[in-house]
């Protein structure tokens, strides 16, 4: 068995300079990860370093800094084949994040393949990124979304999955993770039964991105969608894998600049993927400073960053089952480091006002997963979400401060 490194969480807290603050009058406890993650010095530099240096525009010029900046962005896309374990970088397309992504698949791929009376098969448990866009694109083709329900343990009941699959299905698409209960579900058999009934898969893999290894080549996604911001990147900018033979037969999602290769009155010819489906000057920094993020995470490693945020989730769950009226939300086998939760008698939205007036940053509310709030016959939840830079710690000041709350204002 490999063994796993310890993780030294006071020296990676270093790497964080916004973990160094006060919140009124506080220490920062930052546990709304799953929301957005925070940010390495070496992200930051990485940021500064191009527009302080390298800044141009890429692909079209010949100059030195062109060619800097045109050289560290295709690094990145190498990186990231590397990171999902694409078959070649012209499989990554960068967009500005995984709502872009699932926007370009169900435009670009569901529109053309899509006729009346075809299926999609979503969840219960997507995030709506992962649920208007089919919507739009089923109403205009005329096509059918079924829907996989969701267990009272916040597991998707995968006999009703194998029942909803027919030859009408062309579409399934479905998170690896789910943002809102932390649910690890079983995507692997999912994309078989997908196959296995002639459909293509879509896979939402921003909550799987900072917290599981992922091999797209071993899954055998057609299509997976992730977020830099998710895993300690900036914002504004993902990729969209998919497989070659897929993005070829795709029409271009958006047109202009760099996505053709002749442009004339009479008619255009479109680039090659990946340049098919990236119009207009991309966001370069960021692209570059996702490298950096990506450098972070592999540094440490998929299996150390496991192993501490099963610790903590452990923990938290050890002593806020402690806590009168704590009603979980999501209690799956296989779980993120996603807790969702209820105290009894309390408003979420009161809770998380008071937990940041104690300088601890949780999220409330639906969660972007209205279906599932309604399905689980919720207004929404509170959401304690962990990353690799938090510590027991804290976990222990977060048990303390609700425990402390619950006596002031509870029922």
């Amino acid at each position: 068995m490999t063994q796993v490194a310890a993780l030294d969480v006071s020296t990676i807290r270093k790497e964080f300079p916004i973990l160094n603050q006060e919140v009124n009058g506080y220490p920062l406890v930052y546990f709304d990860n799953a929301a957005s993650s925070q940010k390495p010095k070496s992200v930051i530099q990485a940021l500064v370093d191009y527009y302080s240096k390298d800044h141009s525009n890429i692909h079209r010029g010949l100059h030195t800094l062109a060619e800097r900046a045109t050289s560290g962005y295709e690094q990145v896309r190498k990186m990231a084949q590397t990171f999902v374990n694409a078959d070649e970088p012209e499989e990554i397309i960068f967009t500005r994040g995984t709502t872009e992504s699932i926007n370009l698949v169900a435009q670009a791929y569901g529109r053309k393949v899509l006729e009346e009376g075809d299926e999609i098969i979503l969840s219960e448990m997507e995030h709506h990124s992962n649920i208007v866009p089919w919507q739009m694109v089923a109403e205009e083709k005329g096509a059918i979304i079924k829907v996989i329900p969701v267990s009272n343990f916040g597991e998707l009941i995968l006999e009703e999955y194998e029942n909803l699959l027919s030859e009408k299905t062309k579409i399934v698409a479905l998170n690896y993770i789910s943002n809102s209960l932390g649910t690890i579900n079983s995507v692997q058999e999912i994309i078989e039964k997908a196959h296995h009934a002639g459909a293509k898969i879509l896979i939402d893999a921003a909550q799987a991105a900072p917290h599981l290894k992922i091999d797209v080549q071993e899954l055998e996604a057609d299509f997976l969608a992730l977020s830099s911001h998710k895993m300690y990147g900036p914002t504004g900018v993902g990729i969209l894998y998919g497989k070659r033979e897929l993005l070829e037969y795709m029409d271009p999602y958006q047109g202009g600049g760099e996505m053709i290769k002749e442009v004339h009155f009479s008619g255009t010819t479109y680039n090659d993927i990946p340049y098919k489906f990236e119009a207009g000057t991309p966001n370069i920094a960021d692209v570059i400073a996702f490298g950096a993020a990506i450098d972070f995470v592999e540094r440490i490693g998929h299996d150390t960053i496991q192993t501490h945020e099963k610790e903590l989730l452990e923990k938290a769950m050890e002593g806020l089952n402690q806590i009168e009226g704590f009603e979980p939300v999501g209690v799956a086998k296989n779980k993120a480091s996603v807790i969702s939760f209820n105290i009894n008698g309390i408003h979420s939205y009161d809770l998380g006002m008071w937990l940041d007036a104690r300088g601890i940053a949780v999220r409330t509310g639906h969660h972007c997963t209205q279906p599932l709030m309604d399905r689980m016959g919720l207004e929404g939840t509170i959401r304690a979400s962990f990353a690799v830079y938090n510590s027991p710690e804290e976990i222990d000041s977060f048990v303390d401060s609700l425990s402390q709350i619950i006596k002031k204002f509870g029922k």
